[in-house]
Parts: structure tokens; C-alpha cells; sequence
């Protein structure tokens, strides 16, 4: 099985108080994972924070790497931090409204399993082409989809910030969940939506053409989300198929 590189890094930004988001590197699991808590004064940095620790607990035990096992971790990952996170509301009704959007990124012998929900997005940067694997979980996405509204207008939309899906928010949680070979060289980012809305696709595919290494690459997108403006948290994870 080839060899992974990861690298992470989360900003506060330049106008938040506290940082919702949280990411997980794992090269001994050959998984890594962001998360971006929704609901604000709700705990939505503590949503972040189960399902990071629900997702370790998950991959805690070796077994074998069989696409279908890796699939199963990935759902039961989802499924876990989902009952956590509501038991933690019953238990603290104040923090009722929390939860977070999610990206989680594991490896199988065969390729990568892929689990998604919200308004993080994860691209895989391929041969010198850039391509986003997710779909938005919001409002402006659908709009999209049923020509409502141009590319143009999301990022003014008054509406864009509102999702349709979370872990947390729903006694069920439905991720997407996406699968595919990996080649040599395949570069993974996972981020959440303080780099996407301010750092453009071709601005994004600009950095991970540079020949820094990928560490360097994960701040580079952080300090060009700050100088557009940082109004929200980042948080870039890159995980690098050697």
C-alpha cells in the first residue's frame, strides 16, 4: 500500500473569539478528518471536538484495510459522534442547536473512502487539475442546481451560510459518502468554509502547484484566507499519496 503524508493547520482568523474548527491527522490509521462546529454560542467548537474523539475511538482498533471495513469505520464514525453529540444536549439542554459539518478522509489497500456533510469541502489535486469531490449541503447549492442563482451571486447570497446538513442536529445522520483509486502523487484537501469562501478554486490550485512541501502549502492557504479578510476560522488538511 503507498505511503501518505499528511499536514494540518487551523487559524482563529482575524474576527472570531474562539476557533470551531478542529482537525485530525492519523498516519498510523491512514485517516484524517476537519470539522467545523455550527450553532455559535451552542458549543459548535465542542461538536467539532466529539467528533474528532469519536471518530479516533472508531479507528482505535486494528483491523484489516479492506475498502468495505474502511467504509464501515467511516459511517460508523459519523454515526457515533452523531449519538454522542445529542446525548450531550439531553444532558445539556442550554447547547441544544449544536453540531458541526465534517470531512473525513481514510484510506483503504484499495483507495480512499470518503465521508461528507455540510459546508466543508474536500478537492483532490490530481496531475495539475483541481477538482472538488463534494457537494455543498446548503441552501445556495440547491439554489444553484435548480438555476436559481448564478456561481457569481453565492458568495454575496444573504442565505449561503444556511445548511440543510450536520452532525448533530438530527436524530439521523445521512453523510455523503464517496469512494475512488489513488494514484501517485494524488494530493487531498480537506477545509472547512473560512478558506473557501474567501480563496478562490484557481487561487487554491495555484498553491498546491508550488514545489513546497505540503506543510508549507496547508499555511499558505491560511494566510491567503487572512489577507482576503479571515472573517471566519480555517482549516486545511492535506493528505499527500506518495
Amino acid at each position: 500500500m503507498s505511503r501518505k503524508i499528511f499536514a494540518g493547520e487551523t487559524d482563529i482568523g482575524l474576527k472570531r473569539t474562539n476557533n470551531e474548527d478542529v482537525f485530525v491527522i492519523n498516519p498510523e490509521q491512514d485517516f484524517c478528518l476537519a470539522a467545523d462546529g455550527v450553532g455559535g454560542a451552542a458549543a459548535g467548537e465542542l461538536a467539532s471536538r466529539i467528533f474528532a474523539e469519536s471518530t479516533l475511538e472508531i479507528f482505535s482498533a486494528k483491523t484489516d484495510r479492506s475498502a468495505k471495513n474502511i467504509k464501515y469505520r467511516v459511517q460508523k464514525a459519523f454515526q457515533l459522534a452523531n449519538e454522542n453529540i445529542q446525548k450531550h444536549v439531553i444532558q445539556n439542554p442550554k447547547h441544544e442547536g449544536m453540531g458541526c459539518t465534517a470531512e473525513l478522509l481514510a484510506f483503504s489497500d484499495e483507495g480512499f473512502i470518503l465521508g461528507h456533510i455540510g459546508d466543508s469541502r474536500t478537492y483532490r489535486f490530481r496531475k495539475g487539475q483541481l477538482e472538488q469531490l463534494t457537494r455543498d449541503h446548503t441552501l445556495v447549492q440547491q439554489q444553484l442546481d435548480e438555476g436559481l442563482i448564478s456561481r457569481e451571486n453565492i458568495k454575496q447570497h444573504p442565505l449561503r451560510n444556511v445548511i440543510f446538513r450536520a452532525v448533530g442536529l438530527a436524530q439521523e445522520v445521512d453523510p455523503d459518502l464517496l469512494n475512488g483509486k489513488t494514484y501517485s502523487d494524488d494530493l487531498f484537501l480537506l477545509c472547512s468554509d473560512g478558506l473557501t469562501d474567501l480563496v478562490r478554486d484557481d487561487q487554491i490550485r495555484e498553491i498546491l502547484c508550488s514545489d513546497s512541501d505540503i506543510q508549507s502549502k496547508a499555511q499558505e492557504l491560511i494566510e491567503r484566507a487572512k489577507v482576503a479578510g479571515g472573517y471566519d476560522n480555517i482549516t486545511v488538511v492535506l493528505a499527500l499519496v506518495n
